[in-house]
């Protein structure tokens, strides 16, 4: 370690928290500091994060409405049906199931709430339908954030999704442009381009970001960043890649804690007023998942994912209490009855 190196880092730190964020070309050199400059990129991340995000933290929650059987190829994903996997396979589950979630997530104090269905956009009226009737029971019933993840859309079906009451709409761009072709063949990135455009121009709320740990460069995932950051995207989820048997990425290491950290703070560097969200394959960091925070993060998503098992709410809920970090769009009434809960 050496002193040039803590002076660089102090500077982007110091232009960051003046509203400039990191340029790519330091983005690429820090992402690729030894691991003992780690605690050092955290702290300034962090300080990076309080200083645009405050202390309160989104949190959210899916529920995979309808699984399985996916016409995409994308490698990483269980439930292609180009791959032989163990991934659960049914139809949409009712708008009572879907409320019932969602409530049960609002009792957790989680801020929005996503309907995840498999497929590549909204193609026929049986799915608008459906749509409509999930969206229009969340809104009689419940007063959980609407969001929604449905692949590819074009500006008439963004318009229509926000006519229903959909507020955040959710498309990763996965990766950097420039890997793309090794993760999916079945849709171009420049799809993922218009859908995240045209959610915007219909007033939607976009959440935009992708997988660290697919087999990607360092410069990659820069690129992504950067990506990200060129589209305006305010929320943006960090996954680290799962590896699913059957998949073509199934035999792929998983990150270290120490990688997954690091992607963290060099995202937040580029990204200073972004949501930040840590998302799936989080477990991969073991007893260091408290330190997402420390290392930029500002959201998380909590429960299930979309074929796997998340860790136990009740970890992740006192894991911010301990950490003394408020959940945005908690509510007085809903933190109290949980420490009720707790001490029954």
């Amino acid at each position: 370690m050496d002193n040039t190196t803590y002076a660089r880092i102090d500077g982007i730190t110091r232009a960051a928290l003046a509203g400039t964020p990191m340029s790519a070309d330091d983005g690429r050199w820090m992402i690729r500091l030894d691991d003992d400059y780690l605690p050092w990129l955290m702290a300034g991340a962090d300080r990076i994060r309080k200083t645009f995000r405050g202390n309160e933290i989104e949190v959210c929650a899916i529920s995979n409405v309808r699984s399985g059987n996916c016409s995409e190829n994308c490698s990483f994903c269980a439930q292609s049906g180009h791959h032989k996997t163990a991934a659960p396979t049914y139809n949409y589950i009712s708008s009572d199931e879907l409320v019932a979630q969602a409530a049960r997530a609002r009792s957790w104090g989680v801020a929005d709430f996503g309907i995840v269905s498999k497929g590549w956009g909204v193609r026929t009226e049986k799915e608008r339908a459906q749509l409509r009737d999930y969206l229009g029971t969340m809104n009689e019933r419940s007063d959980v954030g609407r969001c929604a993840s449905l692949g590819a859309l074009d500006k008439d079906t963004a318009v229509m999704l926000k006519d229903m009451g959909l507020e955040n709409y959710h498309h990763n761009l996965e990766c950097a442009e420039s890997f793309f072709d090794q993760v999916c063949t079945t849709h171009t990135y420049q799809e993922n381009i218009d859908t995240i455009r045209n959610a915007v121009d219909a007033g939607l709320r976009v959440c935009a970001g992708g997988i660290l740990g697919m087999g990607e460069s360092l410069d990659q995932r820069i690129e992504l960043a950067e990506t990200l950051r060129n589209l305006g995207v305010e929320s943006v989820p960090m996954n680290f890649l799962n590896p699913a048997k059957g998949t073509p990425f199934g035999d792929r290491t998983p990150l270290s804690p120490q990688e997954i950290l690091k992607g963290i703070a060099v995202f937040r560097y580029m990204l200073p007023r972004a949501e930040i969200r840590i998302a799936g394959g989080r477990q991969f960091l073991g007893d260091m998942q408290s330190m997402i925070f420390m290392a930029g993060a500002s959201g998380i998503m909590i429960g299930d994912y979309l074929t796997t098992k998340g860790r136990q709410v009740e970890d992740d809920l006192a894991m911010l209490d301990a950490l003394k970090l408020d959940r945005r769009g908690d509510t007085q009434q809903r933190r109290a009855q949980r420490q009720a809960d707790a001490a029954a």
